[in-house]
C-alpha cells in the first residue's frame, strides 16, 4: 500500500477536482473522465453482492470458496484495468490496483498459511481440514481484506457518482478507513 499512496501523493498532490477520494492517510481531489465513471458504475454493481464481502466463513469449504471467488473478483479487476490502459494515470486504475494489490496480499498470506502442517481430516468433520490456528488466520486476514475492499468500492462508488453500497456488504466492513491495518507492525524476527 505504501507505493499506491506514493503514486498518489505524486499524481494527485494538490489537485483539485469535481470529488474527493480518501484513502488510509491522505485525501485528495479528483476529475474523472466518463470512461472511469462508467467502468466504475460496472464495478460497484458487479461486486456489491459478491458473497466473499458480505459473508461469515465458517468451515474450510467456506474458505475456499471465498478464495475462488476472490480470484473471479481480481480477474475483473485486472479486466477493467485493461480496459482502462489509456487512463493508467486516473483514480479509478488507481483504486483497482489497490483493490488488485489488496487481493494480491492476501493470497501471499494464504501461501503462507498453507506452509503449515495440515491436520489429517477427521471423518465425522470433513469440512474441518486445516488447523484451527490455521483457519483462525484464514477468517482473520480475511476480514481485513473485506474491509479494505469494501473501502475501496466506497471510494469506486464516488468516481461513480453512486452511493456507496449498503446492501450486500457487511456494515463492519464500511466507514472510515483502519489505518491501524496499513500501519506495518513490529520485525516478527526481531520484535521491534
Amino acid at each position: 500500500m505504501s507505493d499506491l499512496l506514493a503514486r498518489v501523493r505524486r499524481q494527485f498532490n494538490n489537485r483539485i477536482g469535481d470529488v474527493t477520494l480518501s484513502l488510509p492517510f491522505i485525501s485528495f481531489g479528483v476529475k474523472p473522465k466518463d470512461c472511469e465513471k462508467q467502468a466504475a458504475r460496472e464495478i460497484v454493481i458487479r461486486l456489491k453482492d459478491r458473497r466473499v464481502l458480505s459473508a461469515f466463513e465458517c468451515c474450510d469449504d467456506c474458505i475456499d470458496r471465498a478464495m475462488a471467488s476472490l480470484k473471479e473478483i481480481r480477474a475483473f479487476l485486472v479486466d477493467k484495468q485493461v480496459e482502462l490502459s489509456d487512463v493508467q494515470d486516473g483514480p479509478l486504475f488507481l483504486l483497482t490496483d489497490a483493490m488488485v494489490s489488496g487481493i494480491r496480499q492476501f493470497m501471499t498470506y494464504r501461501e503462507l498459511l498453507n506452509r503449515s502442517p495440515a491436520a489429517p481430516p477427521h471423518p465425522a468433520f470433513r469440512d474441518f481440514h486445516r488447523p484451527q490456528d490455521v483457519r483462525q488466520g484464514y477468517f482473520d486476514g480475511l476480514e481485513l481484506l473485506r474491509g479494505h475492499l469494501s473501502r475501496c468500492l466506497g471510494q469506486v462508488a464516488v468516481i461513480a457518482g453512486m452511493d456507496a453500497p449498503q446492501e450486500g456488504l457487511l456494515p463492519n466492513s464500511q466507514g472510515p478507513w483502519q489505518v491501524e491495518a496499513y500501519v506495518e507492525g513490529p520485525d516478527q524476527t526481531t520484535g521491534e
